[in-house]
């Protein structure tokens, strides 16, 4: 029988997040951006739901399209805010739209969102030893800063709490505890990269 961390529980989706994606190295700007406005759509609420309606979002936000995303009118925001199978918050939709437009502006500096991102940690994942869940922080000195940086170019939703949990999601820090099994193999997936 495998160790996970314990906050994986038993639920089949959580569970399987953890195995196959929590902690993993994203370097890919799309993935990069999908993520942080899904740490954003949480915020208030615990991960299980917005992960149930991963799905739900990527449909109704164009596969998180950010071309498409910084170009919503009223018309689509509206739409939007009536989707039952999204969170509909006012103030979250805007803010993907609001982050898409942050995102292109970005990029046409001539800097990858991946680069820009990585750079708060070096360009590798910070490998942390945690030996219980209640060890590990909410947030940390580089998410703060990671914060201030993305909220100077215009990105909101993104709080030093909701920075943490990226950069755990992304793997930008390995933050299974030693007990469990995925531990290892993300330290190792972060050598490979």
């Amino acid at each position: 029988m495998k160790v996970r961390c314990k906050w994986a529980g038993k639920d089949p989706i959580y569970i399987n997040y953890h195995d196959l994606e929590w902690g993993v190295p994203l370097h890919a700007d799309r993935q990069l951006f999908e993520f942080l406005l899904l740490e954003g759509a949480q915020a208030g609420l615990s991960w299980i739901t917005i992960l149930k309606r991963r799905e739900s979002y990527r449909i109704a936000f164009d596969q998180f399209d950010p071309e498409k995303i910084a170009g919503y009118d009223d018309r689509k925001r509206t739409a939007l805010l009536a989707n039952p199978s999204i969170i509909r918050n006012r103030l979250k939709v805007k803010a993907f739209i609001g982050n898409a437009q942050a995102y292109l502006n970005l990029l046409e500096r001539g800097q990858s969102f991946g680069d820009y991102l990585w750079g708060f940690v070096g360009g590798e994942p910070i490998q942390n030893a945690w030996a219980d869940l209640s060890q590990i922080p909410t947030t940390t000195p580089i998410a703060e800063k990671m914060s201030r940086s993305l909220k100077q170019l215009g990105f909101t939703f993104v709080g030093p709490t909701i920075c943490y949990a990226f950069m755990q999601a992304t793997g930008m820090v390995n933050d299974h505890t030693v007990d469990c099994f995925r531990h290892a193999e993300c330290r190792h997936l972060s050598l490979a990269t």
